[in-house]
């Protein structure tokens, strides 16, 4: 699990840390179940406190992304399918609404957006 911390972002560490995690959750890249490391493990490979790991997880719990089971680790969640799905809709549906906008700015039709779209989507 890579994880890239900047100082010189605005975000916490913490928050960079939990973002990071769960993008990789709901790309795929955590699959659920797969165990994660510990909270002291990922404290040290990431030179931060376990303090912030710890608020990073807590985050991470909250809002079901994770679960720790107690004297076996943490883990990916496996109950939480249905939220990542709303997730990632939500962040589609925030893209498609940034790619409005900027048709729009720049006098491109519904029709040419929604070509362009299947042009992208049926590409790979």
């Amino acid at each position: 699990m890579e994880i890239i911390l900047s100082n010189a972002s605005d975000r916490p560490i913490y928050e960079q840390i939990m973002s990071q995690i769960k993008e990789m959750i709901m790309k795929g890249e955590l699959k659920p179940g797969e165990p994660m490391p510990s909270m002291r493990r990922l404290a040290r490979e990431l030179h931060v406190s376990v303090i912030t790991t710890q608020r990073a997880y807590e985050d991470l719990q909250r809002d079901g992304f994770i679960v720790t089971v107690p004297a076996k680790g943490t883990f990916v969640s496996t109950q939480n399918q249905d939220f990542i799905r709303e997730e990632n809709l939500r962040r589609i549906e925030k893209l498609l609404s940034d790619a409005a906008v900027l048709g729009k700015e720049n006098g491109l039709s519904l029709d040419d957006l929604k070509n362009t779209l299947e042009v992208v989507y049926s590409e790979d």
